[in-house]
């Protein structure tokens, strides 16, 4: 099947099911539907059980149409891949922090040549390792800044 264009998400904040059903190219009832089908799907409900969907829920709602309409899962299926895309992107996250920690921590990783190691070009002295070594040395000063603002927004 054809991928269909999708328009692009305005910056709100809630959408309402008919606004989802024009930027997704599904119909309301079958929103409804896979709110059931999808436990990850879980729309605000406000008075009258009008529903008001998010931004990430709009974006769930596109993977979930593109698993089943241009990809061919069946509900089962798809079901089971958002789950693993899911995951995924936790493992992602989880190993994320783990390799800045040890790229934050382990000094001893970091191997330095010494004088006699930098190669000779055209009668200067040249270290391809120091201007190796003086890049990590600032990706480390960042990467402390970006933990320091992290823990600081927790």
């Amino acid at each position: 099947m054809e991928k269909s264009i999708l328009p692009s998400i305005p910056a709100k904040r809630y959408f309402t099911i008919g606004e989802v059903s024009d930027l997704c190219g599904v119909k309301p009832h079958v929103l409804r539907y896979w709110e059931q089908e999808f436990t990850q799907l879980r729309p605000m409900k406000r008075r009258g059980n009008r529903r008001y969907y998010q931004h990430h829920e709009v974006l769930m709602i596109r993977r979930i149409r593109d698993l089943l309409y241009d990809q061919g899962f069946t509900i089962s299926g798809a079901r089971n891949k958002l789950q693993e895309l899911v995951q995924h992107d936790r493992d992602k996250r989880r190993i994320g922090g783990d390799l800045l920690d040890e790229v934050l921590d382990d000094d001893e990783d970091i191997e330095y040549l010494s004088d006699a190691d930098s190669a000779n070009v055209d009668g200067a002295s040249f270290s391809p390792m120091q201007a190796t070594d003086e890049a990590l040395h600032d990706l480390r000063k960042e990467l402390t800044q970006i933990r320091e603002l992290l823990s600081e927004s927790v």
